[in-house]
């Protein structure tokens, strides 16, 4: 499994809906489909599925508010 399929199945997960991977720009906090607890949530099973390490003070709302800005950001992290 690829780190996109890993991440959009976290996320679908998480917050309970397949729309995370057919809508990759879905605003997540906006829609309330993940707010900060859902989001150190994430970062645990990234690291633990990935073993990408994310520091929760490194992660800004802003930067990691879609389905394509959270796949950029481990990306780059990997």
């Amino acid at each position: 499994m690829n780190i996109q399929e890993t991440v959009l199945n976290i996320l679908a997960d998480l917050t309970g809906t397949d729309e995370v991977k057919e809508n990759l720009d879905l605003a997540l906090f906006d829609e309330g489909l993940l707010d900060s607890l859902g989001m150190v949530q994430l970062l645990v099973e990234i690291e633990g599925q990935l073993s990408v390490s994310v520091p929760v003070s490194e992660v800004e709302r802003e930067s990691w508010g879609t389905p394509k800005k959270i796949i950029s950001q481990v990306e780059a992290l990997s």
